[in-house]
């Protein structure tokens, strides 16, 4: 009988998001069992397979697509303990069509506020709306001034891509009201360098091309670092992200100015920019590091944010 919960981090990670040969090996790798003794356990199921067909499906080499091999995937849950159709789900969705490796998704322009000034702006970088990559962790650092104001904010990024041959990200800053683009500084950190960087004064919104120096494929993952500088808006009340694919870590630390330090400080959540704000939770200001944080280990398609009262 399949178990609840899997038992390690990486794996519960890897059968929210995929891709589907990662999960499987991280699964075989908590189990420690021989691909001979899995072969074995599933023909005492009725399941007749290859050692080479798991080795492949392993490796990415292969994919499982005919309705026996899928009937096979449904007992490898079985054999090594997982929750009931999480490897089988990450072959084929809820709506029972074989789809690319991605986790669900939304379109980033339904999260935030300027749609328009943002299908512009990647137009103009040449940038689909869905650039191949999908967030497995991030962490994010926000820094406000002794004027109330969103000065810097600094992203150490893991990404995972969901097709072949993806090169770059494009980050979006959206500034608060007032916010002058031509006066935001894009600095890319680790691994990462940085492309053309285009702007929208009317909706206050910078974007980013940040460029790797290896093209990824399928099932690769990537760390990079990159910061905003901004310091251009008006008194900052909020800080919010939103996030187009499921599944995830994101952490999110707002740190204050001892000039500056706000009387009550919240985290939030929203399906949608116009929908109720959800998950309200008061978060306590760190007297040392004047520094207020949320983590949430699974994120939604979605809003997160923390937002502050000034007194």
């Amino acid at each position: 009988m399949a178990q609840d919960t899997p038992r390690s981090a990486e794996l519960a990670q890897l059968l929210r998001t995929g891709p589907f040969h990662l999960a499987l090996r991280s699964a075989l790798t908590e189990r420690g069992l021989a691909l001979t003794r899995v072969q074995h356990k599933l023909a005492e199921r009725g399941i007749t397979i290859g050692v080479t067909s798991l080795s492949y499906w392993q490796q990415g080499a292969r994919r499982p697509q005919r309705p026996e091999s899928l009937r096979a995937v449904r007992a490898l849950e079985e054999v090594l303990e997982l929750p009931a159709r999480s490897l089988h789900r990450l072959l084929v969705p809820a709506g029972g069509h074989l789809e690319a490796e991605r986790p669900a998704a939304r379109t980033y322009r339904s999260l935030v506020a300027p749609a328009e000034a943002l299908r512009q702006l990647f137009a103009e970088l040449e940038a689909p709306v869905d650039g191949g990559l999908h967030t497995v962790g991030h962490h994010e650092r926000v820094r406000i001034g002794p004027e109330r104001r969103l000065l810097e904010r600094e992203s150490l990024q893991v990404v995972r891509a969901h097709r072949d041959g993806v090169d770059r990200y494009v980050a979006i800053h959206r500034g608060d009201a007032g916010c002058d683009p031509s006066r935001v500084r894009v600095r890319a950190a680790e691994n990462c360098r940085l492309g053309r960087v285009r702007g929208s004064a009317e909706a206050g919104v910078v974007v980013a091309e940040l460029l790797f120096d290896t093209r990824l494929r399928a099932g690769d993952t990537h760390v990079f670092g990159y910061a905003f500088e901004d310091g251009s808006g008006g008194p900052s009340a909020e800080y919010l992200r939103g996030f187009s694919f499921a599944g995830g870590q994101y952490v999110l630390q707002v740190r204050f100015d001892e000039a500056a330090l706000p009387v009550r400080c919240r985290r939030f959540a929203q399906t949608s920019p116009g929908a109720p704000r959800s998950g309200r939770q008061e978060l306590t200001l760190s007297g040392r590091h004047r520094a207020v944080h949320l983590v949430e280990q699974g994120v939604r398609p979605g809003i997160l944010g923390i937002a502050w009262d000034w007194g």
